[in-house]
């Protein structure tokens, strides 16, 4: 990886049976994250997705592009939430340059966007530099 390089867009589609699994998972059981009628009632457009989530599939897609590189760091500001409808699913679209390669280190700058619209804020991650030859 260089300075510059574009990485390869990577999309991922959140059903709500992804949701109850990562719930499950994380023990993150607010309604909001399963009950059309509850998220709605507190103002959200349906049932969204956990920002957490979110976010691991931003490290689900650092992973392959770098081959499974140890993160060093991976973060984000949750600016809009990702609405999952009940039949089909929500496509995350996760796509970025490589901003840096210094002492060791590789510095990603992100987008991350669903329906066209940026969810995540300032996205990056940092992975330490591997040599492949």
């Amino acid at each position: 990886m260089n300075a510059g390089d574009t990485l390869e867009t990577k999309t991922f589609t959140i059903t709500r049976a992804d949701l109850v699994a990562y719930a499950d998972a994380s023990g993150d059981h607010n309604p909001i994250h399963q009950d059309e009628g509850v998220a709605r009632s507190v103002g959200l457009p349906g049932v969204i997705a956990h920002g957490m989530y979110t976010l691991a599939l931003v490290g689900r897609a650092v992973a392959e592009w770098t081959g499974g590189a140890e993160v060093v760091d991976v973060g984000a500001k949750f600016t809009s939430p990702v609405v999952v409808p009940a039949e089909g699913g929500a496509e995350v679209v996760i796509g970025g340059t490589v901003k840096s390669v210094a002492d060791g280190l590789v510095t990603l700058a992100l987008e991350v966007t669903c329906d066209g619209q940026k969810v995540l804020g300032m996205p990056k991650a940092v992975v330490k530099h591997v040599d492949r030859a």
